[in-house]
């Protein structure tokens, strides 16, 4: 319940101050008596897709903490804390990144990394991934979620998102004025429900063709973090190890913010365009490629 609240309050925050932002700016008038403004238009839909992209990114590491319940270890005398932060040390340093922030929350096997940037992101491990992994995996594990940090995914990502939301925003509001003027011949100063109507249904079917899109950049990405794991590693079994056994568990439901950088999940039938992350057995056989 708390995560739901958190990403409805988020959210709800995030509209207000870009509406605010987009009235002060001028660009929320971008429909007038004369026609569609499409300078203002734009300067609008980039506002809210980018503004909100960007915001969430900033908002990251201290929503991740907040909806996981993620406890930063890092200091932590305790000896399996004291290694992980060893080895998320190790690998940062082969990176070439700065020490992330390392926490375990309780949950099913899964770990995640985020953060706005490189040299001060976070890096968190389940409950659940330590008590059914061994070391080996769970490095192995530890190495994808910093290989994520090393190739800039996080800022990636947000801008891939920022560019869909601005298409769909853009785009939904010149269907819906050629709708309200064109077909349905609405002469008036102001826009009639015909573009209403248009931009909502445009939102919703442009909102689904983006997230499928940002869905397959975020698998592509994901193979790549795979390979980036093995490598920090010096091999590939372990990475494979890891894969195989994560394929063999229940990876549990991730905040929504935070499933593109989780190790894994799981969908089917049309919802696996929408995964975040390719099956488990194709991110194996990649890595068994020579």
């Amino acid at each position: 319940m708390k995560r739901i609240l958190l990403f409805v309050m988020t959210n709800l925050a995030v509209i207000v101050v870009l509406g605010i932002a987009a009235n002060v700016l001028g660009l929320n008038r971008f429909l007038s008596a004369q026609g569609l403004d499409l300078g203002a238009l734009l300067g609008f839909a980039a506002l809210m897709g980018f503004g909100g992209a960007l915001i969430s990114l900033l908002l990251s590491k201290p929503l991740a903490k907040f909806s996981t319940g993620a406890q930063v270890i890092n200091e932590s005398p305790d000896p399996t804390h004291q290694w992980l932060v060893h080895t998320v040390r190790q690998f940062a340093e082969r990176a070439g990144i700065g020490m992330p922030e390392v926490a375990i929350y309780e949950g099913p096997p899964n770990a995640f990394a985020t953060g706005a940037f490189k040299n001060s992101a976070l890096v968190a491990v389940s409950t659940g991934l330590l008590q059914t992994m061994t070391r080996e995996e769970v490095e192995a594990v530890i190495g994808h979620e910093v290989a994520h940090i090393a190739n800039g995914d996080m800022v990636t990502m947000t801008l891939i998102q920022g560019v869909m939301n601005t298409f769909v925003v853009f785009i939904s509001r010149v269907v819906g004025y050629v709708v309200d003027r064109v077909v349905l011949r609405n002469n008036s100063d102001h826009p009639g429900i015909g573009y209403y109507a248009t931009t909502i249904v445009m939102d919703l079917l442009l909102g689904i063709l983006a997230a499928v899109i940002v869905a397959w950049f975020s698998r592509q990405r994901e193979f790549r973090a795979d390979a980036g794991a093995a490598q920090l590693m010096g091999r590939k079994q372990p990475m494979i190890n890891a894969l195989a056994r994560l394929g063999r568990l229940d990876p549990g439901e991730m905040p929504k913010q935070l499933q593109t950088m989780g190790i894994s999940s799981r969908r089917t039938g049309f919802l696996a365009l929408l995964s975040s992350h390719p099956p488990i057995e194709e991110r194996i056989r990649a890595l068994q490629q020579p």
